[in-house]
């Protein structure tokens, strides 16, 4: 049976072509084809309530990841979203070689192409499950929209200069209301994305959780909360205000919310997902994609009579 690879690429990033080219030469030579997904022209407007809009490089209708091994995306996070909406509705496992600056959900770099490659034919990679949300939106009690999202699904107002009023709602019971520049409702995987640039906390993906952050809310409470897994949110825009609202889902569809709209978002039973080469431990990750300063750190003592290995303090003190 012929093995078949489905390949996500950046529109405009030059050097991706080339690559790409490589990526299935080498395939090829093992018998492994590579099906690459034509670009679509953005659909720059948004489209009214009743339908979900896709600005940025939309998902052919044709593209069906069934029957394929693996989707495989050359592109920063946002291209692995793209590639995330064709792999997920067939279970196809995504992976990611990061082209762009922090490339979070990204196994591997560009230069690591060869690595890919061999991973690939040899089969020598697994596989985890990352939880997704299931997103409706409600309009005169008829459900006009259904999305869903593998980060976050934000509610945001559409005017700079006017703010949102919206009440939050969890599990059917009121919590509050907030004039705001919008709401990101957020799983763990979105924790470093919006939610995190929104003053939210990073929450490591084995944490089985919601996220709720307002984002610019003038009010006394309006705190980032981590909620249960099977919580039910509800944003709705307050009718009175007048104010026109928009839906994101992952950044790439969007829908506009009229006043008196009513956004419902829970755990998918669907996930998404993703391909790992080694078993990392989340801080690993954290570090190397953010940079972060680990000047100092000596690590825990260990005791030799334990069979452990020494610490990297331990060893310090040993070779001076």
């Amino acid at each position: 049976m012929t093995r078949r690879i489905m390949l996500v690429t950046h529109p405009t990033r030059p050097e991706v072509p080339d690559l790409a080219e490589e990526f299935a030469e080498r395939l090829g030579a093992h018998d492994i084809e590579v099906e690459v997904v034509p670009e679509v022209p953005p659909t720059h407007e948004v489209v009214g309530p009743h339908q979900v809009a896709s600005p940025k490089s939309p998902v052919p209708s044709s593209v069906d990841a069934s029957g394929c091994e693996l989707v495989v995306v050359f592109g920063g996070d946002g291209t692995i979203l793209r590639g995330a909406e064709i792999a997920r509705p067939a279970g196809t496992p995504l992976l990611g070689v990061n082209m762009g600056r922090v490339g979070f959900l990204a196994e591997a770099e560009r230069d690591d192409i060869e690595t890919v490659v061999e991973r690939i034919v040899e089969g020598r990679y697994h596989v985890e499950e990352r939880m997704t949300l299931e997103v409706d939106v409600w309009h005169e009690d008829v459900v006009v929209a259904s999305n869903w999202a593998l980060n976050e699904a934000s509610v945001e107002k559409s005017a700079r200069e006017r703010m949102l009023e919206v009440a939050v709602e969890v599990d059917g019971r009121p919590l509050s209301t907030w004039g705001c520049d919008g709401v990101v409702m957020s799983t763990p995987t979105g924790s470093t994305a919006y939610a995190f640039s929104g003053g939210g906390p990073v929450v490591w993906p084995q944490v089985e959780a919601l996220l709720l952050v307002p984002i610019s809310a003038h009010a006394l409470f309006a705190r980032p909360l981590v909620l249960g897994p099977d919580t039910r949110l509800a944003v709705e825009v307050v009718p009175h205000s007048h104010v026109h609202g928009v839906m994101w889902c992952d950044g790439r569809r969007t829908v506009e919310l009229p006043p008196g709209a009513r956004i419902e978002v829970r755990r998918s039973a669907t996930p998404v997902r993703l391909v790992r080469f080694t078993v990392e431990p989340f801080t690993d990750r954290l570090v190397a994609k953010f940079a972060l300063p680990v000047t100092g750190w000596r690590g825990p003592a260990h005791h030799p009579a334990d069979g452990a290995r020494l610490a990297p303090r331990r060893a310090a003190e040993e070779a001076g």
